[in-house]
């Protein structure tokens, strides 16, 4: 049995289904992430892995134990939320040493435990301040070393860098990877920005509606979308049914509809021969935009819009309006279910 395991579980609030027969397993000393849009489920889960709510049918299984009906603070779980709950009127000090405490340790035992977990969160210098004296980023990680402090069995974190600003967000959220890889604690971690899924997770679990729509690693995940969902949720996939790609390419396909990574497709003004495993169509360039250091050029493909994606310093003299050659390796065109 896997380190955690979810087995059916259902979870109903009256009549709206939110989680329906969820089967997961995490293995330990994971980074696990459940994605996917508000309103999917995915934090109903992690709430049901807490015991902050109780599933309607199904079991949950930490460690080989069935904690399905144990109550929250004997799981043996760390969670950060969103809204961190600091105690304004303690130090970083003491809002860390709070679980500790709890658990009527000795005061030179938590002392040790505060000023290590601090020390791996990089505040050792802020250990006498007040949550009001630090910086959003830094009470983010007060948060994390408070749940972290415990030893849990595992760390739950919901959507904890959605109040930040982009790029605090990056770097923290290279420095929360690097602590939990630090730790080897097994971790799962809820987020709707699948940038962020893919940068820190092992696993990603994509949700929809309430079910779990693919799991994969980051790179099975970008690469080879199962579905519609999974092809418009991550990355900017062009979406050709059967008929229209035929259309596009002269090529018939086995799939009733396909997904096309832009950064795949390759534009050239001079003419290309098709070749074995190479798709070509000619197009007029009918649009570009800037993103960062690409170019997403859309190619008007007889009456069909294809977007590739080119790098800044490669965008050459293409302008609006030219004809151009559009080539695809067929390997990479992904059939969907």
């Amino acid at each position: 049995m896997s380190y955690i395991c979810f087995e059916k579980i259902n979870k109903k609030f009256g009549t709206n289904h939110v989680l329906k027969d969820i089967e997961l397993d995490v293995e330990k000393g994971q980074f696990v992430t459940l994605l996917g849009p508000s309103g999917c489920g995915k934090s109903t889960l992690l709430r049901c892995l807490s015991g902050l709510e109780q599933v309607t049918s199904g079991r949950i299984y930490l460690d080989g134990e069935d904690i399905t009906a144990v109550t929250p603070r004997h799981r043996g779980i760390g969670m950060v939320f969103q809204q961190y709950s600091l105690f304004p009127n303690l130090s970083v000090r003491r809002n860390v040493a709070y679980g500790l405490k709890l658990k009527r340790l000795p005061k030179a035992e938590i002392d040790q435990k505060v000023e290590e977990m601090l020390s791996i969160v990089g505040l050792s210098d802020k250990i006498d301040q007040y949550p009001a004296q630090l910086s959003g980023g830094q009470q983010q990680r007060v948060a994390l070393a408070r749940a972290m402090v415990t030893a849990p069995k595992v760390l739950l974190l919901d959507e904890p860098l959605s109040a930040i600003d982009a790029l605090l967000r990056k770097s923290l959220q290279i420095e929360i990877r690097r602590i939990q890889q630090q730790l080897g604690i097994t971790t799962i971690y809820v987020t709707h920005d699948q940038d962020e899924a893919m940068i820190m997770s092992d696993v990603i679990n994509l949700f929809h509606d309430g079910k779990i729509e693919q799991t994969g690693t980051p790179e099975q995940i970008y690469t080879r979308p199962a579905t519609r969902f999974a092809a418009t949720f991550i990355g900017n996939y062009n979406l050709l049914d059967a008929k229209d790609f035929n259309r596009a390419f002269g090529t018939a396909i086995p799939q009733p509809e396909v997904a096309v990574r832009p950064e795949i497709i390759n534009l050239s003004r001079q003419a290309v021969a098709k070749g074995e495993g190479l798709l070509v169509a000619e197009g007029k360039i009918a649009s570009y935009i800037s993103h960062g250091n690409l170019i997403r050029f859309s190619v008007d493909v007889n009456g069909l819009l294809i977007n590739a994606d080119v790098l800044f310093e490669d965008k050459r003299e293409f302008a609006q309006g030219d004809q151009v050659f559009v080539t695809i390796k067929e390997d990479l065109v992904i059939g969907l279910q």
